[in-house]
């Protein structure tokens, strides 16, 4: 069914018509989120496996987001977007079984970790088909000349699901154990594949002929790239703040992970007008640096709650990032491939968040873990000078 067209184009009315779709992004991330502070302690203290273990099984679930990504490209493109959310939804409710079976087998450490891989394949999975699904739905609803905002709002989603997530994933733990929010994400999962029945199939523009994904994943990938290097800082919060400050004898780790979100959707919700007003490529410049300051602070911190200042300034920088490039790298592809270039274009972000844990876990197996924020500031500030160097390019072709 083709996209019916919103001719009541009031800023509000789209404001709702991009939340109804990129309610599935939150419900997605929000199991992504429930999972994330707990399962680095849970593997390391409970199953009794070193950080960097628990860091690459953290990260497997980016392996198969990354795998996925372009597999769901296509079912939109081609199908459009509600069957692949509908299975995406349904990848989350299993992986929340996976997960409760991996608490209830903690006492056989080499079982429940085998499970755990599994239920990170698939949570991956759910990732990979949620990913660019929903703002692809949002754009085909509002129209092109509002992607910048669909992506916004989506990563607003996204972020804000992984804000609450993740601290209500560590009152779960404690008081019930990880099984218990392995039956939360089921009834998550489950809920968002009946809401997503009864929205409205939509399909985009096939008017225009499609490009190959490999030729289209050509063209996104300078801004791929230089999103993946940002996206590093972004990974090692995530993935270790919980074993780094555990390493200081400091508490509140998740607290971290909650004021690096919420920065990061302060930053869309009061900021989302730079890339309509300064364009994209210098938006992810001031981003960029912005992040690396965060980081720089966060290396250097000596207190938790210097720690916390570091972490929201980095959480600030890193918010327009993805939508700032995004919008650049969609511009440069035919209407009829717009859902493979988000979904080839996101797995830069599946690539920079799946090498973060056995990266960063390396330098802090090596190093220690005071190291692991000075590597991830300086993997950033090259994404900032990537930055500035794409955009010295634009500004050669414009001028030629």
């Amino acid at each position: 069914m083709q996209a019916v067209t919103i001719t009541d184009t009031s800023l509000s009315k789209v404001h709702l018509t991009i939340t109804k779709f990129v309610t599935f992004s939150f419900l997605g991330y929000f199991t992504i989120g429930l999972s994330l502070a707990v399962l680095p302690v849970f593997i390391h203290q409970q199953l009794g496996y070193s950080p960097m273990i628990a860091g690459i099984v953290i990260s497997l679930q980016y392996v198969t987001t990354f795998l996925f990504r372009g597999y769901a490209g296509n079912i939109v493109d081609k199908k459009g977007p509600k069957p692949a959310v509908l299975i995406g939804m349904g990848g989350f409710a299993i992986s929340g079984i996976l997960l409760f079976a991996a608490y209830h087998f903690k006492d056989i450490p080499e079982l429940s970790l085998g499970i755990l891989v599994l239920t990170r394949f698939v949570t991956g999975f759910g990732e990979g088909l949620i990913g660019a699904s929903p703002v692809n739905w949002a754009i085909i609803a509002v129209g092109d000349q509002h992607t910048g905002k669909a992506i916004s709002f989506n990563g607003i989603a996204s972020y804000g699901a992984l804000a609450v997530g993740a601290p209500l994933g560590v009152i779960l733990h404690n008081a019930y154990g990880i099984g218990s929010i392995g039956l939360l994400i089921i009834v998550v999962g489950i809920t968002g594949f009946f809401y997503a029945r009864t929205q409205q199939a939509m399909k985009g523009d096939q008017k225009e002929p499609r490009q190959p994904f490999l030729k289209v994943l050509k063209t996104v990938s300078p801004y791929g790239i230089c999103l993946a290097l940002g996206g590093l800082g972004f990974g090692t919060i995530s993935t270790f703040i919980t074993l780094y400050y555990a390493s200081l004898n400091w508490a509140g780790a998740v607290l971290c992970l909650s004021v690096f979100s919420l920065l990061f959707i302060v930053g869309r919700l009061i900021f989302g007008r730079s890339i309509e007003k300064y364009g994209g490529m210098k938006t992810a410049i001031a981003c960029l640096a912005l992040e690396s300051v965060g980081l720089f602070i966060l290396s250097l911190a000596t207190t938790p709650h210097l720690a916390l200042i570091g972490a929201g300034i980095a959480g600030l920088g890193f918010s327009l990032i993805f939508p700032a490039l995004g919008v650049e790298a969609v511009k440069l592809v035919p209407a009829s491939n717009k859902g493979a270039a988000l979904g080839g274009y996101g797995l830069f972000i599946d690539l920079s968040l799946g090498i973060t844990g056995p990266l960063v876990g390396a330098v802090a197996s090596h190093f220690g873990m005071l190291y692991i924020f000075p590597f991830s500031m300086t993997v950033v500030f090259i994404g900032f000078v990537l930055a500035v160097l794409i955009h010295y390019q634009q500004k050669k072709r414009i001028i030629s």
